[in-house]
Order: C-alpha cells, then sequence, then structure tokens
C-alpha cells in the first residue's frame, strides 16, 4: 500500500469527523475551487490573518473548515496541526503524516480528486451504522 493511502487510512482520515468527510467528499466531486493544494489555508497561516476567515484549505483544513464550522485561519490552523499529531502518534511514526501531505500537494489534481474520493467514500462507507 502507498504511504499517502496507509497514512490516510490509518492515521488523518479516522481523525475526521463524518460531516468534515462528507465536505470533503461533495468537494471533491464537484472541484470546489475552495478545496487547493500547496497551502494549509488561504489567506496563509501567519499570525497577521489569525483572525480572517479562511477563503480555502487543504483537505485536512477543508474538513474543520466546512465540516466542523472551523471559521478563521487560527482555529483551522490548529485543528490541521493538532489532527497531524494524532495521525503521527496512531501511526508511530514522528511526522507521519507527511506521506498525505506531500501526495496532496505533488500530485496532479484530477489524481487527487479521483483517488482520495474512492478513499473518503471507503472511510465514509465502514463508519455508517448497520441497520438492525
Amino acid at each position: 500500500m502507498e504511504h499517502w493511502r496507509r497514512t490516510w487510512r490509518e492515521g488523518i482520515g479516522p481523525m475526521l469527523s463524518r460531516s468534515g468527510l462528507e465536505a470533503l467528499r461533495m468537494a471533491l466531486m464537484r472541484d470546489d475551487a475552495q478545496l487547493v493544494q500547496n497551502a494549509t489555508t488561504c489567506p496563509p497561516a501567519l499570525a497577521v490573518f489569525a483572525d480572517a476567515c479562511v477563503e480555502a484549505a487543504c483537505a485536512v483544513g477543508f474538513c474543520a473548515w466546512k465540516g466542523d464550522n472551523l471559521a478563521t485561519v487560527a482555529e483551522v490552523s490548529a485543528y490541521f496541526a493538532q489532527t497531524c499529531t494524532a495521525a503521527d502518534d496512531a501511526l508511530g511514526e514522528p511526522s507521519a503524516c507527511r506521506h498525505f501531505l506531500n501526495w496532496f500537494d505533488q500530485t496532479p489534481r484530477s489524481e487527487v480528486r479521483r483517488l482520495l474520493l474512492q478513499e473518503v467514500n471507503r472511510l465514509l462507507h465502514r463508519s455508517r451504522p448497520v441497520a438492525a
């Protein structure tokens, strides 16, 4: 299994809320311009923009912003950092999240959309409660 996929499946993905995953799923399906590569948030995660409203975000940040209703750069950036730290801990590897983040940033958008949508759908399907 590719490093990015293992990092998503065993680290980052399970840390994200169902509402966050649903928001990411819709963004991937629609090729939402607010889902960006090569940045955690837009405006960037700098102190001067801490209280600014997020206008766009990476996959992890998008889940926090659109799915969990975090609004500011500071809130989304803190969520991003906490999620990455938790994923690293779950995987037992310092900076393990880089495998997913580098893949997300460096892979052509069309491929990211296709492959990550498969992974999001897989995770949502797995976490769906079974009817009695």
